[in-house]
Order: C-alpha cells, then sequence, then structure tokens
C-alpha cells in the first residue's frame, strides 16, 4: 500500500484528493493557504485535518526511509532473505521495524557477543534446535578450548547468546508488549523526599497500564524526576512465560531445565527490562501528545477572544516595593500616558494613588482598568473597585492573565517596540493590550508562556512549539491582519510570511505612507510571487480604492467575485455600503452550482466569496464571548456553598475545568460536575474564553481551593 493509499485510508478521504494535498504541501504551500483558498482540492479539510495529515505524512515517509537504511544495512551482511522483506513491508510503525532491525544492529560488547567470539554459537545453534539426539554436556564438551576452559563455561555462553536471540526476536517482543498494555499495571510508591507530600496520592498506587490517563501519567514522570516516587511496570510471570515458551521450547526433557534457565535469564537480564522502558516511554508519549492537544485546544480560544476595540483602557501591573506600574492606551494600542503610583504596602499611598489616576483616567477618558493578576493583583484590585467609586464617569475592570508578560517586557522585541519606557511600564501596556486584542498581544511572547495546559515544561519543547507556531498561524490567518497596522510579530505568522519579509513589509508602509492596495505587496523586498499567493488573502487594506482588498476574498479570485456581481445586477459600492442581504438568497434561487460555473470556481470557493462581500472587514471575533467587565470586588472569604457566579473558563485540563469567579484564585469545575451526562472530556463541554453559569460547592480557605459545579444550576438559581 503506498503512503497516498494509507492516508486516503486512515483520513477518509477520496484518492484524488489525498494526492492533492500531498502535492500542495510539496510545492510549498502553506496549511492555512490550503484550507482557505484550496477547497475543491481536498474537500473542504480544516485546517486541523489538514495539518494532521502533513504529520502523517512526515511519519510515513520517515518510516518509508527507514525502512530503505534497514535493508540497506542487512543485505550488506548478506542476511537479507524473502521473510524479512515481507516482515519490513507489513511492519506499520517505526517500533516494528526497529524489532525487525534489532538482530542485525551493531551490538555494544555483550556477554552473548563475547560467547560468539570464543566459538560458541554453534554450540546455542545446537541447543536451542532441542533435539532428542544428544546429551548437552557431550556436545559442550566439543567446544571446549583455551578460552573456554570447561564444559560449564561453554554451556553458559551457549545460554547467552540464546537468551539475546530470545530477547532480539521481532514476533515474541511484540506479542509480549501488547500483552503488556492489556495486563500489566504501573505501580508507584514513595521515596523519602522533603517534597514528597506533593505526591501522597501515588504512596502505594497501583493502576492498569491500559487505563491509566495522561495527566496521571505525567504527574508520576513528574514525581520519578523529582525523586519522590519509585515507578515500575509490573506484570505476571504466569502470564509472560508461557509467551515465550511457545516462542522457543520444545517438550524435551533433556533440555527443558536448561531452557527454562535461558529463558529465565532472558526475560528477567534483557526481555522485561527493554520492554519496561518501551512501555513507559510509550505512555509518556501518548501522554505529551494529549497534554500538547490540550494545549492546542486551550490556545486557540485564548487567542480568538473577542477583542474590546474603540475602547480607552489603562493597564495596571501590580506590585508591591516597586509600586503599581501604569500605562494608557488609545483606541488604536499606542500609549498616551504612563506613570508609577504605590496604594499597595509596604508604602500604601493611597490617597495620593486615587488622585493621580483619578485625574489620569479623566484626563483620557478612560473606559476600562485592565489589572495583571500577578503579585498585589488582590490589593490592587480592592483599590480599582474603590477608585471605580470616585470617577465621574462610568468605568469597569477586568482581570487579566499575566502569563508570559514579564517574558516579553524583556524581551529584544519588547526593546526595539518601547525603547524608552523600562521593563515594568512595558508590562502595564501589555495587560492593557492584552483586553484591547488579545490576538495581536499574545502573539509577541514564547506561546508556552501563555499558561494554558498542563506541564508546558515537561513537555518535548521542539514539538510543542511546532504545534502551538501552528495554532497561531491558523487564528492569525483566519482572522485577518490589516496590512497598514499590524506589528512585524503579528505579520511573520500570515501565511507566506517570515519575521525578515514583516519588518520589510513595516519598512515600505513607512516609507510610503501606507498600503493603497494588495498587490503594492510585490514591491516588498524579498516577497516574491509565490510568497504573495500565499499572504495577500489574509492581509487587509482598510479604505482602499479596492473594497475586495477589505476581505478575505483571494486576489486570484477577485474576478470571480466581480462575475458574481454582475449576475446579480450589484456592484463594489453595493459591497462597500454593505447592500448585499439578499445575495445568499440570489444564489440559492438561481441554483449554486450554475453561478459558480459561471463565476469560474468551485461552489466551496463560491460560499467563501458570497460570505466575505457581505461584510467586508468583518472580524469573526466579534462572535465570540465579551470578557467579564466588574465594578466591585469579590473576597474568597466571601465565597458559601450555594452561591451562583458567572465566570470565565480559563484552562481545560483533562480532569476538569479551572473558572474565574473573580477571587483571585481560579475554582475547578471537576470532569464530573460539567454535565448531567457523562463527559468523555471537558473540552467537549467547555474551552477556554466561556463564560459560564457556576456553584459554589465547597471552599478550603487553608489549600486555596475552590470547587465548583456547572450541574444544577437553574434560572431560578441565577436570578
Amino acid at each position: 500500500m503506498t503512503i497516498q493509499e494509507r492516508l486516503s485510508s486512515e483520513f477518509g478521504l477520496r484518492a484524488d484528493y489525498s494526492q492533492n494535498i500531498i502535492d500542495l504541501i510539496d510545492e510549498g504551500n502553506t496549511i492555512p493557504f490550503i484550507a482557505r483558498y484550496r477547497k475543491e482540492m481536498h474537500g473542504s479539510c480544516d485546517d486541523q485535518v489538514l495539518r494532521n495529515f502533513a504529520d502523517r505524512l512526515k511519519y510515513l515517509r520517515n518510516l518509508d526511509e527507514e525502512k530503505a537504511k534497514v535493508e540497506k544495512v542487512i543485505t550488506e551482511q548478506g542476511k537479507w532473505t524473502d521473510e524479512l522483506a515481507t516482515a519490513l513491508a507489513e511492519a506499520m510503525t517505526l517500533t516494528e521495524v526497529e524489532d525487525i532491525y534489532r538482530p542485525y544492529k551493531p551490538k555494544r560488547k555483550t556477554r552473548a557477543s563475547v560467547a560468539i567470539a570464543k566459538g560458541l554459537e554453534p554450540l546455542a545453534d545446537i541447543l536451542q534446535a532441542q533435539s532428542k539426539n544428544y546429551v548437552v554436556a557431550v556436545e559442550a564438551e566439543k567446544f571446549v578450548t583455551e578460552e573456554v576452559p570447561t564444559v560449564e563455561d561453554a554451556i553458559a555462553g551457549a545460554k547467552d547468546i540464546i537468551a539475546e536471540r530470545i530477547s532480539d526476536s521481532a514476533d515474541l517482543r511484540k506479542e509480549l508488549r501488547e500483552l503488556i498494555v492489556a495486563k500489566g499495571f504501573v505501580v508507584c510508591s514513595l521515596v523519602e523526599n522533603e517534597n514528597n507530600l506533593t505526591y501522597e496520592t501515588y504512596a502505594n498506587f497501583k493502576q492498569e497500564v491500559k487505563n491509566l490517563p495522561s495527566h496521571r501519567v505525567l504527574a508520576i514522570n513528574r514525581g520519578e524526576s523529582e525523586k519522590c516516587l519509585k515507578v515500575d511496570v509490573v506484570i505476571d510471570e504466569k502470564l509472560t512465560t508461557p509467551v515465550i515458551e511457545k516462542h522457543f521450547k520444545k517438550n524435551n526433557e533433556d533440555t527443558n531445565a536448561l531452557m527454562d534457565e535461558v529463558i529465565a535469564d532472558a526475560y528477567d537480564r534483557l526481555l522485561f527490562p527493554s520492554l519496561e522502558r518501551e512501555c513507559r516511554n510509550n505512555l509518556t508519549d501518548v501522554a505529551n501528545e494529549q497534554a500538547i492537544k490540550m494545549f492546542e485546544v486551550n490556545l486557540k480560544p485564548l487567542l480568538l477572544e473577542s477583542p474590546l476595540k474603540n475602547n480607552i483602557i489603562l493597564g495596571f501591573d501590580p506590585g508591591y516595593h516597586n509600586g503599581c506600574k501604569i500605562a494608557v492606551i488609545d483606541k488604536n494600542g499606542s500609549v498616551l500616558d504612563t506613570t508609577v503610583v504605590y496604594p499597595t504596602p509596604p508604602r500604601s499611598k493611597t490617597e495620593d494613588a486615587l488622585e493621580k489616576l483619578k485625574a489620569m483616567i479623566e484626563k483620557h477618558n478612560v473606559d476600562i482598568i485592565a489589572i495583571g493578576n500577578g503579585t498585589a493583583s488582590k490589593e490592587s484590585e480592592i483599590f480599582v473597585a474603590e477608585l471605580i467609586k470616585h470617577v465621574n464617569h462610568p468605568v469597569s475592570y477586568a482581570v487579566i492573565s499575566e502569563a508570559g508578560a514579564s517574558v516579553y517586557s524583556a524581551s529584544k522585541l519588547a526593546a526595539e517596540e518601547f525603547p524608552d519606557y523600562d521593563v515594568n511600564l512595558r508590562s502595564a501596556v501589555s495587560i492593557a493590550r492584552r483586553l484591547q486584542d488579545p490576538l495581536a498581544e499574545l502573539i509577541k511572547i514564547d506561546v508556552k508562556s501563555i499558561g494554558v495546559g498542563q506541564y508546558q515544561h515537561d513537555m518535548p519543547q521542539n514539538r510543542l512549539t511546532e504545534v502551538l507556531t501552528g495554532v497561531v498561524e491558523d487564528c492569525v490567518n483566519s482572522v485577518g491582519v490589516d496590512l497598514n497596522t499590524a506589528s512585524p510579530s503579528l505579520l511573520s505568522y500570515v501565511s507566506g510570511l517570515n519575521m525578515s519579509i514583516a519588518k520589510n513589509i513595516v519598512k515600505y508602509r513607512t516609507e510610503n505612507k501606507g498600503f493603497k492596495c494588495r498587490e503594492e505587496l510585490l514591491k516588498v523586498a524579498k516577497l516574491g510571487p509565490k510568497a504573495y499567493e500565499q499572504c495577500a488573502g489574509f492581509l487587509r487594506v482598510v479604505g482602499g480604492a479596492n473594497v475586495l482588498d477589505n476581505t478575505a476574498v483571494h486576489p486570484e479570485s477577485y474576478d470571480a467575485a466581480r462575475k458574481l456581481l454582475g449576475i446579480f445586477n450589484l456592484s463594489e459600492e453595493d459591497v462597500k455600503n454593505n447592500n448585499l442581504v439578499r445575495l445568499p438568497s440570489l444564489v440559492d434561487a438561481k441554483g449554486a452550482e450554475k453561478v459558480a460555473e459561471e463565476c469560474g470556481v468551485g461552489v466551496p470557493t463560491l460560499a467563501d466569496i458570497t460570505n466575505e462581500l457581505l461584510k467586508p472587514g468583518r472580524d469573526i471575533r466579534e462572535s465570540m464571548p465579551k470578557p467579564v467587565l466588574r465594578s466591585d470586588v469579590i473576597h474568597m472569604e466571601d465565597l458559601q456553598p450555594g452561591m451562583i457566579f458567572k465566570g470565565t473558563v480559563r484552562n481545560v485540563v483533562d480532569f476538569g475545568a479551572f473558572v474565574d469567579i473573580g477571587v483571585h484564585q481560579d475554582g475547578l469545575v471537576h470532569i464530573s460536575q460539567l454535565s448531567e451526562g457523562f463527559v468523555k472530556h471537558p473540552s467537549d463541554v467547555v474551552k477556554v474564553g466561556d463564560i459560564v453559569d457556576v456553584k459554589v460547592t465547597e471552599v478550603n480557605l487553608a489549600k486555596k481551593r475552590i470547587s465548583l459545579t456547572m450541574k444544577g444550576v437553574s434560572a431560578e438559581d441565577k436570578e
């Protein structure tokens, strides 16, 4: 079966669709471009399916490369056979290929290799044959030499060779591997360590390998790495020994005892330690992929949170000794004013801070205050709630995650953006901008520092970065980017662009007082026809002469868009004036396939063009839940079981969701409390940024834990 055939089967795609995707990827097209502008070629697969397809394509090609390498090495050894060719052709994973290669792989010095060097391999062949026509000692006597001084030494060497052969058996390893997964257990015990109280849950822990959830695997791994846990995989040898005997033991009274010893040695010394490592590694790999998947699931809605455009925002970065850093930004994110106040201990200059910020808020007509949730955040929120009472116009506040803000503030990028501000003031600007436009600001920091998911520092960092970068790319391109206002950081995530070209775009627009149309992109240094093809549809020119430049319609489809308008006697002026509300019904009445044919495009592209013409310049994030704005503060000490709150989902993990209800300690809605019905995974019910109604079930002030439920929150309760 070819790679293309396997991908068609695994993804349920037509053969031509899977081949088209392979060709598009090989031609250097990006996933966002393929997903958006080549729908007819792949059946309208979304970007996530296409990324999974690309990952699988990469794996299968790597698998084929490894098979070729193995065949080459074994052939050079003169040991290639039809049986090996069949086995290698049928191998579906890199592990299976490694099993086939194992007996032929150059080994470091082993007990078996030493015995082979002493000429004992023929004796091993005789003993392993377990014939009834010989006596072991008599046969071994023939191999006594200066290097092998006794019969016992000869037998011991031959046993070592057979043990290694057993360990190297691909069929046996596969069967035992599957048996350990089906019937094995992971067991843990505490090691004496000052930190082991964190892992009390895993004292005397035992769970089936097949039922061990990913978050538990990662917790166990961390406990082991911190030397707090001893971890083993165990399986009853009454299950494993018969499997080995089936492959290697014949019922011969003369050799049964010897083979029992060999099998026990092979299993204890070689086979099981290796399979245990494989089992742990596989559990970790699966857990890592699940954790990375959760980062992916959480990051997308976080980046796509609804922006609070057209608001003057005051960023409030809390602190103690060094005060609270303040920055006011205008509706475009430009800094209007900055200062430092000291309303928190140890200085506690509350009155001075009140007067200074009241004057600043009224001077700039601030609409919203964004408070960072880091050190001194609680005291700052109390202060801000009091401050709002003294302001002469309506002001509300929101508590914003500071995750990664300090990383960004100290970065080269922040220094280039705000060369005249110190690190702390940059952080205040970032906090304000996170509320105004989360996507534009969050992409400036390392996505691993954003604070969603779990065990991010334990993940394979290259893989995590690869996946999360893909999420950012998908989000940026699905929203679209204003060509005349976007930062280089934001532009660098646009399909077909990189940071170098992004900086060239900014340089060009500065020198030419902005872009008048998309086509001007071809004048940007290092931005050639291929890059233009990939990026043009995702970049917007607001207020330009061509209204299509402010839509997601790709320049290659401009003629089709104009034909569509012409069919129904409409014009680009109608697009500018939002006079196309009847266009979808007109297309339906005439027939989408017929209209698409007249326009020279496929039906999926026609649907996209129609959708874009309805609302030029629209932001898909506008339909997302708005941030919860507050005007007064709630304390954790005020919470009582039964209280109902409207909260924001901040993180989704395998065992539940953490919800911000405005008390500076996120509450946990356990997976069992998310819904009245069965929930397979929390991400099936909630996502980051969702606004949900929750009820307090338990408050533990000592441990700072809040337990919440989404079950049984009735309309009467909410009122």
